[in-house]
């Protein structure tokens, strides 16, 4: 949750940003991500010097030996000499920071420092200054990010968009993940599912009287007084990973994941169903909403599919199968042709899901949750590896709390989030036998004969309204009338 003082001020770094020439969001948020990185690295090596200086512990600086590329000593160079020095001087010392394997080094692997005047630099450090970052706690710094990376939805923004953030809290809670869960996304994108599942359990782990809701219902403060400090280096250190093949959003998802206190993120920037990866039955927790178009080139292709597709959005439903660990769990959004195509691969992946896994739950979304970059219908699949399917628990979610056009108006940002929640939860506990309701079983026996389809419009019952018209004698009666009275004002109207 951000004031909206610092809303303002981040919308005055984009407005900085497009008026000074770098158009391209993707492009301003990577270089936005390296001017606060910057500013960062001093305020952690400060903490970290006066943390070692009450313990009585010796500290060597990061900037032992080139003060000049502290934040704050540069930030106040004239504009003669600013860019040239963070260009030639203070990015390649982020570039060497720790060695070639540290985080920093990955991080600003093959990295461009793209500001191209002394003007816009100045302008987007005093606006960065003036937020008072390093006062801010992390949650706070999170969420700078978080709502710097919102921008990427906005109409006029073009290109890439992320998958909308209740989508993604909804997800997160209906696979619940915990402490010592391995959590992977393999097509990561700016890692908001990551995040997240990082969150739920710091929530999970946090005392109520710590936790605060915001105006939407969002809870934050979220401490984590709970975990004891095995558990918090368990959760920092080797809990997430993800994959990404893009180097900018590879960029993008470390920088978030770190502003949200991650010290070590495993993000790897690699396309998944490629030769090039082989890590099978390893992840506890998949949470992903990976690319719905799209292609490989055969040769490419990993040879650890079975499925003889180059169907993206197929391969990547086995590539999340072969991830899991017996009894791991995953949530994945799809395009509703996964749920009914008659494809032999479609066929294929689902009968897989049906009878390898236990497929725990379709639920269907409308088709406008996407909007207004992409009008497609699509679906979240909820499956465990490693049991067979009994049954298929269906839902048909009509709202997600916003308006479904383009403009995507907040209504209350709920919508069936919170029924869907807590009828998943329980729906052991009741029997959900209604086909005209909005949730409902289908036995496993059922969906196989019917070709193994998981469109939930081949098991709903719609419930017809039978309507009662007049005699065509009475209806034609009252047009005639109709008719007498219309002639006779325009009759009057001409006297």
């Amino acid at each position: 949750m951000l004031e909206s003082d610092l809303k303002s001020k981040i919308n005055q770094l984009w407005d900085k940003f497009w008026s000074g020439g770098i158009s391209n969001p993707l492009v301003a948020i990577e270089q936005m991500s390296y001017l606060l990185f910057m500013k960062q690295l001093e305020d952690e090596d400060n903490r970290n010097k006066e943390n070692a200086m009450l313990t009585g512990e010796n500290y060597t600086s990061l900037f032992e030996e080139c003060s000049d590329c502290r934040w704050s000593e540069w930030s106040n160079y004239s504009a003669e000499k600013i860019l040239d020095h963070v260009r030639d001087k203070v990015f390649p010392f982020l570039r060497n920071l720790g060695g070639q394997d540290s985080l920093y080094a990955k991080y600003m692997k093959d990295s461009v420092f793209a500001i191209p005047t002394p003007s816009l630099l100045i302008e987007a450090v005093k606006i960065i200054n003036s937020m008072h970052i390093k006062e801010q706690n992390r949650d706070t710094r999170g969420d700078i990010y978080e709502y710097l990376l919102s921008e990427l939805t906005t109409a006029g923004k073009n290109g890439q968009f992320r998958t909308p953030r209740h989508i993604i809290k909804m997800m997160v809670e209906l696979i619940d993940p915990k402490i010592g869960d391995i959590i992977c996304d393999p097509a990561c994108g700016t890692a908001g599912f990551l995040v997240n599942a990082y969150q739920h359990i710091l929530k999970n782990n946090t005392s109520q009287e710590f936790l605060k809701e915001d105006e939407e219902g969002n809870l934050y403060n979220l401490k984590g007084d709970k975990l004891d400090e095995k558990a918090w280096k368990l959760l920092r250190e080797t809990t997430i990973h993800g994959y990404d093949f893009d180097p900018t959003m590879t960029r993008i998802s470390l920088m978030n994941l770190i502003m949200h206190g991650i010290s070590d993120p495993h993000i790897e920037q690699v396309n998944t169903l490629s030769t090039r990866y082989d890590e099978p039955n390893y992840y506890d927790v998949v949470l992903a909403n990976p690319p719905f178009k799209g292609s490989i080139d055969k040769s490419e292709i990993s040879e650890n599919f079975t499925i003889k597709t180059t169907k993206t959005e197929i391969l990547f439903l086995e590539l999340m199968f072969n991830m899991l660990s017996s009894g791991g769990r995953c949530a994945v959004i799809v395009p509703q042709g996964v749920l009914f195509g008659n494809s032999k691969a479609h066929k294929s992946i689902r009968k897989e899901l049906l009878e390898e896994c236990r497929l725990d739950a379709v639920i269907s979304m409308p088709s406008g949750v996407f909007k207004p970059y992409a009008g497609v219908s699509t679906g979240i699949l909820i499956f465990t590896k490693g049991e067979p399917t009994e049954k298929v628990w269906f839902y048909d979610m009509e709202s997600d709390g916003y308006s479904l056009d383009d403009k995507r108006n907040f209504i209350d940002g709920k919508g069936d989030i919170s029924d869907i929640i807590q009828k998943f939860q329980n729906r052991n506990q009741e029997e959900f036998e209604d086909r005209k309701a909005k949730c409902f079983f289908v036995p496993f026996e059922e969906i196989k004969e019917n070709d193994y389809g998981l469109s939930i419009s081949n098991y709903k019952e719609i419930e017809y309204e039978e309507i009662e018209y007049e005699e065509p004698e009475i209806i034609k009666n009252k047009i005639l009338e109709l008719e007498e009275k219309i002639i006779k004002g325009l009759e009057d109207l001409k006297l």
